[in-house]
């Protein structure tokens, strides 16, 4: 006897005779209205019109019975279920069958859970939407260092791993991490890999690497019995010791063996005092590349004496002086490079104390027309409303300020007669201010800024003197502790800190406004210049945005760096 394989089928009822139309994937067959299935997509229109006789069998080519049940699902209730193990296929399946919401989900929940260790699979994904593709690029590119111990970096092919380690977008904190990055993925296949080591170490920039990481590498296993390796080594060496010993000393050339990627994070520097007049200069520095680029607005109105916080995508300028005390806010669209005006603070308030904390912008002391305050309001961006909040205990005008654990912090600033060593923070728990130890110094024009867990209180003026000194405190001990002093004194500087440094810029040195920079390194100890604004300037406001793809139109073009001469 002739035995027959049937077609196993799935039915959405035991029994209902209503059903007109068989549809078949893989090996499953499906029991469903046609009339339900034309309304789901125009694919299944076109199909199921075209053959509106007898034939009520039809076979979807390219389509697994997982993905098909989950349409025909959603084809019936409008709803589908997208998980992690069925994104990829599904999203493929609708996409051919034209069926636009479950695309739509499919994107939305790849965009929703992305990671380090799945974007370079949905970068590959070429029928994701371009939001999607441009999300999952900008997270292996900023996370690279996270993604390089991921599943799908080993299974890189050696074109997709070139094109990474080659460009100038690719985020990492030092560039030997790209070497080792490299040897990871010759590990995973030596006997097919190996050969590729000479022409992949060039891709990790070994001349912005200190002295000490090259010679290192020369002693690496991999690389010491690799004549050509020897040889790239030596000449990153070289080319280290020409920049080093460049008048004055450079840090980079446009070449590849030198040049700099381009930054996570960017500093703004907006406003201020220039010499005898408030200004509107806005400058933004490019860590990497050690370089100033303005990017002035000047139909802005100019301000001093301000505070600026980075939220969601905007920069907010809070107060300050624009030929009088203001109470206006103006916020700055860092992808659009516009400006929007912010609602007004209660309050006029020129020297205000300016913090972030909870999605919530605070605005503390400073100066009206006539009087200094103890006044502090918050803002609240999504309704665009202030509100008063508790007075702080004393009066304060050019006070430092800062947000940490929950609680804003505020220190120094003068009150008319004193200026003080006080200090005091807000708990939004209980909107209430406390007290706590004294600075070792009274501060006016001092800058606060949280670094490496700790809070800083920077230069400054006690009354009688311009101040460089530093100190740090500790919240647990209620103590504060002295730091190396900055290289040169400051008050009313601006304050940022990215890659993992603390930088000061530009103020009141006690004689002039400068456009001085530097900055400091809890690894080492010690400050360091780095390259000046274009404009000297005290009064000014600062803040780091990081993480933004957007940043790119704020760095200096790498192809404008020093080229290389012969080594």
């Amino acid at each position: 006897m002739e035995t027959k394989s049937e077609t196993p089928r799935k039915t959405r009822q035991a029994v209902d005779p209503s059903y007109d139309t068989v549809i078949c994937a893989g090996d499953v067959s499906f029991d469903v209205h046609r009339i339900i299935m034309c309304n789901c997509s125009p694919y299944f229109q076109a199909l199921l019109c075209r053959h509106a006789g007898d034939k009520t069998c039809f076979t979807i080519p390219d389509v697994s019975a997982e993905a098909m049940e989950v349409i025909i699902d959603f084809a019936y209730s409008g709803s589908v279920s997208v998980t992690e193990d069925n994104v990829q296929e599904l999203l493929i399946a609708a996409d051919s069958l034209d069926i636009l919401d479950i695309v739509e989900a499919c994107n939305n929940f790849l965009e929703e859970n992305l990671t380090p260790e799945n974007c370079i699979g949905v970068r590959r994904l070429s029928i994701s939407s371009p939001q999607v593709q441009h999300k999952a690029h900008f997270l292996l590119m900023n996370k690279f260092e996270e993604v390089v111990y991921s599943e799908e970096f080993l299974e890189l092919s050696l074109q997709e791993l070139t094109d990474i380690l080659d460009s100038d977008e690719l985020n990492v904190n030092e560039e030997k991490i790209v070497y080792e990055a490299v040897v990871r993925w010759i590990d995973h296949a030596p006997e097919q890999r190996n050969t590729h080591l000479p022409a992949l170490l060039p891709k990790a920039r070994l001349a912005l690497c200190s002295k000490d990481d090259i010679k290192s590498l020369m002693s690496d296993p991999y690389l010491r019995k690799n004549t050509q390796c020897v040889k790239i080594l030596k000449y990153a060496l070289r080319l280290k010791h020409q920049l080093t010993n460049a008048t004055p000393p450079m840090r980079f050339y446009s070449d590849l063996a030198a040049r700099p990627r381009l930054p996570d994070a960017i500093i703004f520097a907006i406003g201020g005092w220039n010499t005898n007049n408030v200004t509107n200069i806005a400058e933004v520095y490019d860590v990497r590349a050690d370089r100033w680029l303005d990017i002035t607005d000047h139909q802005e109105k100019p301000r001093g004496y301000h505070g600026t916080v980075f939220h969601s995508g905007f920069i907010y300028c809070i107060g300050g002086f624009d030929g009088e005390p203001c109470n206006s806010v103006r916020k700055f669209d860092v992808k659009r490079q516009v400006w929007l005006e912010a609602a007004p603070m209660n309050y006029r308030r020129c020297y205000v104390s300016v913090a972030l904390l909870d999605g919530y912008i605070y605005a503390l002391g400073g100066r009206d027309k006539t009087h200094r305050l103890k006044t502090a309001e918050r803002y609240r961006p999504e309704t665009n409303q202030w509100s008063l909040i508790e007075p702080m205990h004393d009066i304060r005008s050019d006070a430092g300020c800062e947000a940490f654990n929950n609680k804003i912090y505020i220190c120094g600033g003068f009150d008319g007669h004193i200026y003080h060593q006080s200090c005091e923070f807000y708990s939004l728990d209980f909107d209430q201010w406390t007290c706590i130890s004294n600075m070792s110094t009274g501060r006016s024009g001092l800058r606060l800024v949280l670094y490496d867990n700790q809070i800083f209180a920077l230069g400054g003026y006690d009354g009688n003197s311009y101040l460089r000194s530093v100190e740090t405190y500790d919240p647990e001990t209620d103590e504060w502790h002295k730091l190396p002093p900055m290289l040169t004194t400051r008050s009313h500087f601006g304050t940022a800190v990215i890659n993992n440094k603390l930088f000061v810029m530009g103020g009141f040195n006690g004689i002039q406004t400068t456009t001085s920079v530097a900055y400091y390194d809890t690894k080492t100890n010690k400050w360091t210049r780095a390259g000046q604004m274009g404009t000297a300037r005290s009064a000014l406001s600062c803040c780091a945005v990081s993480n933004n793809s957007s940043l790119k139109q704020y760095t200096t073009s790498r192809d404008t760096l020093p080229q290389l001469e012969q080594v």
